[in-house]
């Protein structure tokens, strides 16, 4: 489903990605471990399209998607990837339910249609009552909840999440792991996330290391 091989990325003289081959099937919960520096986050960036390798080729849904112009990858990346960060990144004017519809009303999909999506997903993860609440209302957890619901709206083929327990205390934690798994159960949604938390790792199909700019 996504397929990714040879990637290679520098800034300067400083060589993050050495040549890395990496494959994600449908449905999976597929975690990347490594020291800080080992090139994970410039890695998830990449396959993401928020930045280019030097060198390689991506494949999304079997579609090389490192070939796309700048206006076709956005829309590309609109629609079928979604991204959860360490920092949940809402905008602080908006509502949860606002903050979750935007990328599909950016998507150009017809507004209740939304809205009523927006408001499932939400339900879905115990934020029926958090709806109309800002950002700055919401506790930690609840921002990070309402973050993922933002990442599912266009149901996209994979979520790349970079750290997205890193934020949060323990018992939160492990509740937006649980919540992980559940949406692979329920939707088949796949994740590539990458993690320092052993206890995540430990829940995924698969844990990939990395180190020096490649994967082990």
């Amino acid at each position: 489903m996504l397929n990714a091989t040879g990637l290679y990325k520098s800034y300067g003289s400083l060589q993050v990605l050495k040549g890395v081959d990496i494959r994600i099937d449908k449905g999976e919960v597929v975690c990347i471990a490594g020291s800080s520096g080992a090139g994970k986050s410039t890695l998830l960036h990449i396959l993401g399209t928020l930045d280019t390798a030097d060198k390689g080729k991506i494949f999304l849904n079997d579609i090389e998607i490192t070939q796309f112009n700048k206006k076709k990858l956005a829309s590309y990346r609109n629609k079928y990837i979604g991204f959860v960060f360490q920092f949940h990144h809402l905008l602080p004017e908006f509502t949860a339910l606002e903050n979750v519809c935007i990328p599909g009303w950016i998507s150009g999909a017809p507004t209740n249609q939304v809205k009523s999506k927006a408001e499932e997903l939400l339900t879905l993860l115990n934020l029926k009552d958090r709806m109309e609440h800002k950002p700055s209302e919401l506790s930690g957890g609840e921002q990070q909840r309402v973050a993922v619901a933002r990442a599912l709206i266009n149901s996209p083929s994979i979520i790349l999440a970079d750290e997205p327990t890193g934020n949060l205390d323990s018992q939160n934690a492990m509740e937006l792991h649980q919540l992980f798994i559940d949406l692979r159960d329920r939707y088949e949604q796949t994740f590539l996330i990458v993690t320092h938390n052993e206890q995540l790792a430990g829940m995924s199909d698969r844990l990939l290391h990395m180190k020096d700019g490649i994967i082990s």
